[in-house]
């Protein structure tokens, strides 16, 4: 009799290029950079060159040689500690971050229903971003690979497929001979109007529009070949990302006036403006469908990654036993609870002040600041693993890689500092008020971390023995 072998699943290079791409990719974020016209090419290219680059290369090069995401990586250079710090910075900002997309996510249900009017109301807002998000975390609870086959099933007909559509509409309307409501006028039109500080914010902090290239290499062990399987994967993902952002951008650039594109809804504004010039406006509520399940398949994705991470970290030692719990399909519910419980408690500003958005925006803005630690922890943790362990087996190999490293690194830390300053249009806080309030936010949401590992203690390991043994060798 032949041997019995378990059957692992295993994710697929299109699975895995789909949910990164969607897991960066948002199209919520289209209609603000369309306002910025044919710039707007140029605002992409600069933070791509700088930051996405950098990023996909040196994530594929840890992706395939130190299985376990950001967590392990920066673990392994700078130990423990800061592995930990690294892997809470990535989960926190994404916990506050759940909301916004949420509510993209109501807006989005709202024009499929044929009331748009509701993506304006705190209370539809607010009941629409709790009920989702705790959809998407059961669906997690769930297990297995099924938040993968959301992922790039979502992914696929809810971002990629509607972003095609808006390259093809904008492609009718210019064939077409409609109005072009921002005329190309010539070389001077890509250059970004930089007038002052408050322009070099906007210019620098568009690195964090690509954020997220690293966040799936966490699940690089679950592919059949992770050294080929990931660096293929991340190659797709990288040309989808820069095609999803410029050309539907452009489309909208040609066909909608900046001064019609709202923060929410702006996606959908345009939709039904090229819909309801082809006289098929009964399209809008269709594609407004597939957005919804495409922003939920994104949630989705983000929730199973960072969590898992931080349960990776947790399980040396660095959270309570409380918070280390897992499921039956072995899903980290002691992180998602909790992670649930906040994101609950954010999503009712909607409903009970709902004349905040300016502020609530404005500390997302700051919160993504320690995304951008993350990242700089990422690209030093790769130049010190080179030097530290060149004789290591790689996947893949980054070409001059101190040097991409660098450039991503600066990126970061001018971003970061850029954090501190308001952009043009932010009117929450004063110019004097807005970097103490940035400190503040920082400090709150980046010290637990540091408090943890500061507090543990030795029955927090909860690791089999075989575990730690393999983490020390």
């Amino acid at each position: 009799m032949k041997a019995q072998t378990n059957k692992k699943t295993t994710m697929s290079v299109f699975q895995m290029a789909i949910m990164t791409t969607i897991a960066v990719a948002s199209l919520r974020s289209l209609p603000a950079m369309a306002v910025e016209g044919w710039a707007s090419i140029v605002m992409y290219l600069v933070p791509a060159v700088l930051f996405l680059v950098p990023t996909a290369l040196v994530g594929a090069e840890l992706g395939t040689t130190y299985q376990g995401g950001i967590y392990v990586w920066v673990r392994e250079a700078f130990g423990n500690r800061f592995g930990f710090v690294a892997v809470w910075l990535q989960w926190i900002q994404n916990v506050v971050w759940y909301p916004i997309q949420l509510a993209f996510v109501a807006a989005a249900i709202a024009f499929t229903i044929g009331q748009g009017d509701l993506s304006n109301s705190g209370l539809y807002t607010g009941i629409i971003v709790i009920a989702v998000y705790w959809l998407a975390t059961f669906l997690a609870l769930c297990g297995g690979n099924l938040f993968a086959k959301i992922g790039s099933i979502g992914g696929l007909v809810g971002t990629l497929i509607p972003a095609g559509i808006l390259i093809v509409l904008g492609a009718l309307w210019l064939g077409t001979g409609q109005t072009i409501a921002t005329p190309f006028s010539g070389g001077g039109a890509l250059i970004p109007p930089i007038t002052g500080v408050a322009s070099l914010v906007l210019l620098v902090s568009n690195v964090l529009s690509y954020a997220g290239m690293e966040m799936n290499a966490v699940h690089a062990g679950d592919m059949a070949d992770p050294r080929k399987g990931f660096t293929k994967a991340m190659l797709i993902a990288f040309v989808l990302i820069l095609g999803m952002f410029i050309l539907p951008t452009l489309s909208i650039v040609i066909a909608v006036p900046a001064s019609q594109l709202g923060l929410a809804n702006g996606i959908m504004v345009a939709f039904q403006t090229f819909f309801d010039t082809f006289h098929v406006g009964w399209m809008s509520n269709v594609v407004a469908g597939a957005i919804a399940f495409g922003a939920l398949s994104s949630v989705v994705t983000w929730v199973m990654g960072p969590s898992r991470g931080v349960m990776d970290a947790a399980r040396t030692g660095l959270l309570p036993p409380a918070l280390q719990k897992q499921n039956k399909k072995g899903v980290q519910i002691g992180i998602l609870i909790p992670q649930g419980v906040i994101v609950t408690l954010l999503a009712l500003i909607y409903v009970l002040v709902p004349n905040v958005s300016d502020v609530f925006l404005a500390m997302i803005g700051m919160a993504a600041a320690l995304y951008v630690v993350m990242y700089i922890l990422m690209f030093a943790a790769a130049m010190v693993l080179r030097r530290k362990e060149p004789n290591v087996k790689r996947g893949y190999k980054v070409p001059i890689l101190t040097c991409i490293a660098s450039v991503g690194l600066i990126a970061c830390v001018l971003a970061f500092v850029m954090s501190f300053f308001p952009t043009a249009d932010e009117t929450a806080f004063s110019q004097a008020l807005y970097p103490l309030v940035v400190a503040v936010v920082v400090a709150v949401l980046g010290v637990p971390p540091f408090i943890f590992y500061a507090c543990r203690k030795p029955k927090w390991d909860m690791r089999k023995e075989e575990e730690t043994q393999a983490s020390t060798s």
